[in-house]
């Protein structure tokens, strides 16, 4: 294909995405990504945690054929998500990350990548082409830098000078080969190292290195299982996500605001009353969270995620809700409610105590008794 038509049918393209509501575009070769290998020592050490995924399909990685056979171009396109400010959360409310308080994302993304794919197909009926957005085998971040749209930052996250890191990656596949855009080779972080003193759980264990078993998004949204006992204070009032380490960034501050519908917070967005999650059955939950980004750590998870919260600020306002919770049927929340009952107890809250000998005379999960009787190290009231 001719140089000029090429460049003509890429300008068009990425002109096309930002009709679409994506904000960023930039073309890169569909190679190797060079960070590789930093990836193999990042699964090494441990710190995918329980994502077990990233390791079982560490060969797609590889190249993007394992994503579409016979690509030769990636497509990298960013959407600000970054809306109004969230207000400081009331007592009794837990925080959520701010890219979870409109629609999912994936639904948002998807759509338009499809709407983008079916443009291309009909400039070009016989070009193969994929949209994906952060499920598939790629490394976006890397494929982003090499397409030009920023640098990885510190906090491991994609920066771009005037967009700052709040928004989704997305990219679109294609063994068309377009014009392709120059990398970004600089990195603008310099000697600022602000995510990483601010995180409250000490997740980076050096510049660019994440431990994701201490990151609080994925203690809340990845993790399956109890959350460890030492991490759990610096989970603070964090239901879901975080953004504490995007939050302090300088470059966040002047990131602009998005127009975007999509992701407009819903009403009471951006913290959740908690104690009102304990009336929640299962089909309820579903009813209230099931197409929302919520939904991922189920109702088990974000239940745990909640009572966690409350037992870092202990209210005897929401001592019902804790009780209620240390009789779910589920263990992960009664094992939860019954440290975050301990910490009531600490603090002279009255009828903590109480609630834990109760359901300790018939508990008969293991670990459930365990987190009871941690609890009960001291008599309280």
């Amino acid at each position: 294909m001719p140089t000029i038509y090429t460049e003509q049918l890429t300008d068009q393209l990425k002109a096309e995405a930002m009709r679409l509501g994506f904000t960023l575009a930039g073309v890169c070769p569909a190679v190797t990504p060079q960070g590789l290998s930093h990836l193999d020592q990042w699964l090494s050490a441990g710190y995918a945690g329980e994502m077990h995924y990233l390791a079982d399909r560490r060969a797609a990685y590889e190249h993007p054929r394992h994503v579409l056979d016979g690509v030769r171009s990636v497509l990298m396109l960013t959407l600000n998500y970054r809306t109004i400010e969230p207000t400081a959360p009331t007592a009794g409310h837990g925080r959520i990350s701010r890219y979870a308080c409109g629609a999912d994302y994936h639904d948002v993304i998807h759509e338009r990548l499809a709407a983008l794919s079916d443009w291309l197909r009909l400039q070009r009926p016989e070009a193969m082409v994929r949209g994906v957005v952060d499920t598939a085998p790629l490394m976006e971040r890397e494929f982003a830098q090499l397409a030009g749209l920023g640098w990885i930052g510190k906090n491991t996250l994609l920066l771009n000078r005037t967009m700052g890191s709040w928004f989704f990656l997305a990219a679109l596949l294609t063994d068309i080969e377009l014009h392709y855009d120059a990398p970004h080779e600089t990195d603008h972080c310099g000697t600022c190292t602000a995510c990483l003193d601010a995180c409250p759980t000490d997740a980076f264990v050096a510049p660019y290195v994440l431990d994701s078993r201490r990151c609080i998004s994925y203690l809340t949204i990845e993790l399956k299982g109890p959350v460890p006992h030492e991490l759990r204070p610096g989970l603070d009032d964090w239901l879901f996500g975080c953004d504490i380490c995007q939050e302090v960034c300088p470059w966040n501050h002047r990131a602009p605001l998005s127009n975007d519908a999509a992701f407009e917070p819903h009403s009471g967005a951006g913290a959740i009353e908690l104690a009102g999650l304990f009336e929640l059955d299962g089909e309820a939950f579903r009813s209230r969270f099931r197409n929302t980004p919520l939904w991922r750590p189920k109702r088990r998870g974000i239940l745990r995620n909640a009572a966690i919260a409350l037992g870092n600020h202990p209210d005897s306002a929401v001592l019902p809700a804790l009780v209620r919770g240390l009789h779910d049927s589920e263990p992960l929340i009664r094992g939860a409610s019954a440290w975050a009952l301990g910490r009531f107890a600490a603090n002279q809250i009255a009828g903590a105590s109480t609630a834990l000998r109760e359901r300790k005379n018939v508990e008969s999960d293991a670990e459930v008794l365990n987190e009871i009787n941690s609890a009960l190290t001291a008599d309280f009231d």
